[in-house]
C-alpha cells in the first residue's frame, strides 16, 4: 500500500490549505530553486542545505515579516517545508521527500 495509507485525508486537507494561498505557493515555487530565485541576497548559509533565511523571504514577497512567519509556520505544519536556525535567523527549505510522498499519494487518491 505504501503513500496512500501514510498520508491520510487530513494530512491532503493541511497540504491543501497550506497551498490554496497564492503567497504560499508562489514561496514554494521560489524554495524549489532558492539560487535563481534568492541569488541577489548575499546567504548566510548555504541555501541548498539549510534554505534561504527567513529575511529574504520576507524582502522578496514584500510582505510584513509577522505575515511572513505565520505563512512560514502554515507551511511547516503542512510538513511542506523544515526550518533549520542559524544564529538568530530561521532558514526554510522544501521537504522534497514529503513532497514526493504527496505527490505519490495525489496519484494513488485522485
Amino acid at each position: 500500500m505504501g503513500a496512500a495509507t501514510e498520508l491520510g485525508s487530513e494530512e491532503l486537507i493541511e497540504v491543501f490549505k497550506a497551498l490554496g494561498n497564492p503567497a504560499r505557493l508562489q514561496i514554494m515555487q521560489w524554495l524549489k530553486d532558492p539560487e535563481r530565485h534568492f541569488g541577489e541576497w548575499e546567504p548566510i548559509a548555504d541555501r541548498r542545505e539549510v534554505g534561504v533565511c527567513v529575511t529574504h523571504i520576507q524582502a522578496k514577497a514584500g510582505l510584513a515579516q509577522s505575515t511572513v512567519s505565520s505563512y512560514m509556520s502554515t507551511l511547516e505544519r503542512a510538513g511542506l517545508v523544515r526550518p533549520t536556525r542559524v544564529g538568530k535567523w530561521t532558514h526554510y527549505r522544501r521537504d522534497e521527500e514529503r513532497l514526493a510522498r504527496l505527490a505519490e499519494a495525489l496519484a494513488v487518491t485522485i
